[in-house]
């Protein structure tokens, strides 16, 4: 659940250009989490959004033919919040990161987004974090 308070978060931000900390706390209030969820949910948005244009261009190296500004907003902040975890979040097993960014994927994207999910992180994964 914390995940996907996360995802709709830096949805929310992506989309609605929001303030980080006006769209964390319209979505923290709105969720029913324990305060080590909340915790996850307000360090992976912040970081999320510290480290975005490095994880744009990560998601740009390694999605043959797709620029992150082309790629769906749910896709994209699916993405951007996985290769975070991929790549900064130690306590955060890689393969969890992917599995659970494939089923926001299949929850929130369209037919081929978990396909997409699945193949851009792999080629994260494959290739060691950010290029």
């Amino acid at each position: 659940m914390a995940r996907q308070v996360a995802f709709q978060t830096l949805f929310q931000i992506d989309v609605g250009n929001c303030d980080v900390e006006e769209a964390l706390q319209q979505r923290l209030a709105d969720a029913v989490l324990d305060e080590a969820n909340e915790q996850y949910v307000n360090e992976v948005v912040r970081g999320v959004y510290a480290y975005r244009a490095a994880l744009d261009a990560q998601i740009n190296d390694v999605s043959t033919g797709w620029r992150a500004d082309r790629i769906g907003a749910v896709e994209r902040s699916i993405l951007r919040l996985a290769i975070y975890e991929i790549v900064f979040r130690d306590d955060v097993p890689v393969p969890v990161s992917v599995n659970e960014a494939v089923e926001l994927a299949k929850r929130f994207g369209d037919d081929d987004a978990p396909r997409f999910i699945n193949g851009v992180l792999g080629t994260v994964v494959r290739d060691g974090g950010f290029a």
